[in-house]
């Protein structure tokens, strides 16, 4: 039986798979054939070695399944996928997390509506027949969900299920065609490669939707996504109703922000087509995982994980401030930092503040913490008046989009309408659109703006407001210097005419 504590396994020096215990001999022992300690350990390398790869741990094809206990791993071990019950969850999940990351993290789910309860040990994730869908099943073999892939005509034979190291499942062909993947039906994350748009063609776009609850993951009531009435900004919706919105794109393609230290960034770029616009992000070599978080409190995270800590860090959250929700400070309204106190970006506290030219609608509620009515004009604007800069704003929601527009053109347009109250132009030639230009109007009153700090996400521009006395000072200015010209040149000629010599040499002028 050999030595206690002594080693066995088959020894590669032997060709008969003899028993052998490895031990370390008194110094007076004489030598013994047989494997050392050390050619054990080796022989053991060597034997793991020789093991083929299971080039189907990162893939599920026609007559294989998953079940509770096993998982998936992508090729670069990532991400895995598999069963998952939460905290204070008695149903069980299947899901797609962090596998290098020691917290459970997850960040796709695929049985949001109908967890596993009967029997969850027997329940399985397998490929159909015709290799078109995966197709998840209890025990009693009832469907909880599956891809829903219509082929239409396609030949799926061959089709395999795939974990990529970037946490996307895709469904695929032979020929790496994609019937169906994760990053096309999210859950509550926004991750690295997956894209966040509108497709003109279909009016139909992408959202990531809140868990219900931290143990919860239901579809909760938060949603973040393109808007798509206006796609050039981003919003929270909290059902129906807007909860929070972005800045306006301003036509960059790629935008760059450094985590602390600045060991890693975070790079965003937009593609802006006839067809279509998006918004993605990559991270640079190197950089921790990162991903974009929507909670089921209703905030947008931007968070990285910290091995120092062994804890996921908030980089950026949307909204930043509670002025920074939708509509806070009213018609005319912004949110801003006032001065004095050490709270926001810049100093000072975040709070709503009337456009300069415009006074609270009601300084009672005002005075109160009451924002909503917003802020009133102090004197009315005419048609004929100019406009005012104001510049670092997060320019209002419910903008009309004018084509075909240089910057010049547009501010032409809407000082001849009338009933334009605003405008801002911003340069879009970076974009493949036929029409890379970018005039924005506004009518009626402006709601949800936002002196601009700079910081994650956060573009700031100029809007042009239609404001009484706008643009009047430069005429009295002109009518101030012509009026001593005009009236010199009518007086010293008629001076001229008039004057007769009185005495020689003496002139005398007489005005009359």
């Amino acid at each position: 039986r050999g030595t206690p504590g002594a080693v066995f396994f088959p020894c590669p020096t032997r060709g008969r798979r003899d028993r052998v215990s490895c031990h370390r001999p008194s110094p007076a022992a004489s030598p013994r054939r047989g494997c050392t300690c050390t050619q054990a350990a080796t022989a053991i390398f060597l034997f793991l070695l020789s093991l083929p790869l299971a080039a189907s741990d990162d893939r599920l094809a026609v007559g294989k399944t998953l079940s509770p206990g096993a998982t998936l791993v992508s090729d670069g071990g990532a991400f895995a996928m598999g069963f998952f019950s939460p905290s204070n969850s008695s149903g069980l999940y299947l899901g797609i997390w962090y596998n290098n990351v020691p917290k459970l993290t997850v960040v796709w789910v695929a049985d949001q509506l109908a967890p596993i309860t009967d029997h969850p040990s027997s329940s399985k994730l397998a490929m159909a027949d015709d290799s078109s869908n995966l197709v998840l099943s209890d025990a009693a073999g009832r469907v909880l969900w599956r891809t829903n892939v219509t082929a239409g005509g396609v030949n799926s034979s061959g089709a395999v299920a795939v974990l990529v190291n970037s946490g996307n499942l895709v469904l695929r062909l032979p020929d790496d065609t994609a019937l169906w993947q994760t990053f096309e039906h999210p859950s509550d994350v926004f991750m690295a490669g997956m894209k966040l748009g509108i497709d003109y063609r279909s009016h139909s776009g992408m959202r990531i939707v809140s868990w219900k609850g931290a143990g919860d993951p239901s579809p909760g009531s938060f949603s973040f996504g393109v808007d798509p009435e206006r796609p050039l900004q981003a919003k929270i919706w909290n059902g129906s109703r807007v909860h929070w919105r972005s800045s306006m794109w301003t036509g960059y393609m790629v935008d760059s922000n450094y985590q602390k230290g600045g060991s890693s960034a975070i790079y965003t770029a937009v593609v802006y087509t006839d067809d279509e616009i998006y918004a993605s992000f990559t991270l640079s070599a190197g950089a921790p995982p990162m991903h974009y978080l929507m909670s089921y409190s209703g905030d947008l995270h931007l968070q990285s994980w910290s091995n120092v800590s062994s804890a996921w860090v908030t980089n950026a959250r949307f909204p930043r401030r509670d002025c920074s929700l939708f509509g806070y400070c009213g018609a005319f309204g912004y949110c801003g930092n006032s001065t004095g106190g050490g709270g926001g970006a810049g100093g000072g506290v975040s709070t709503c503040h009337c456009l300069e030219g415009f006074e609270p609608a009601s300084g009672a509620d005002w005075s109160r913490g009451d924002f909503s009515l917003g802020c009133r004009r102090k004197e009315a604007a005419r048609c004929g008046d100019g406009f005012a800069e104001f510049p670092d704003m997060k320019l209002p929601d419910g903008y009309a989009l004018v084509g075909n527009m240089n910057a010049g053109e547009c501010a032409a347009a809407c000082r001849r309408n009338c009933s334009c109250v605003a405008y801002a132009y911003a340069d879009l030639s970076r974009s493949t659109r036929r029409d890379p230009t970018r005039c924005l109007m506004w009518g009626g009153e402006l709601l949800d703006m936002e002196k601009v700090n700079e910081s994650w996400g956060d573009l700031g521009e100029t809007l042009y407001l239609r404001m009484a006395g706008a643009g009047r000072g430069s005429k009295r200015s002109a009518v101030k210097f012509a009026l001593p010209i005009v009236l010199a040149s009518i007086l010293i000629p008629t001076c001229i005419l008039i004057c007769v010599p009185k005495f020689k040499g003496t002139y005398i002028c007489s005005y009359k």
